[in-house]
């Protein structure tokens, strides 16, 4: 239960960075309440999962889903290169989420 609150925590991050693009440095009145709420969402749902999860591993895990998860977003959504070595790059960050969950005491 503990490692699917990360996981939303993590779709939570993205929403929100992607939400935060959209909000033009907070001049877009929705966009800027979608961050803001995300926000909390994100932040509320690591921080229950810190009781459970040691801190490296929790907010490494947050921080990895949220940069592979805004890639994805940025590539398909708003038309940002996928070259090679990003691509390769976003592959790193996802191996090093699977090596910390498998090695996570929980």
């Amino acid at each position: 239960m503990v490692w699917l609150m990360l996981l939303v925590a993590g779709v939570f991050e993205v929403v929100w960075a992607f939400a935060m693009k959209q909000s033009d440095g907070f001049t877009r009145l929705w966009p800027s309440i979608v961050t803001l709420a995300a926000m909390v969402v994100s932040f509320g749902l690591l921080a229950a999962s810190m009781r459970v999860l040691p801190l490296g591993t929790a907010y490494g895990v947050w921080t990895g889903i949220g940069a592979v998860g805004a890639f994805v977003v940025g590539v398909v959504v708003l038309g940002e290169p996928a070259n090679p070595a990003r691509l390769v790059a976003a592959g790193l960050i996802v191996s090093g989420l699977l090596l910390m969950k498998l090695s996570s005491p929980t």
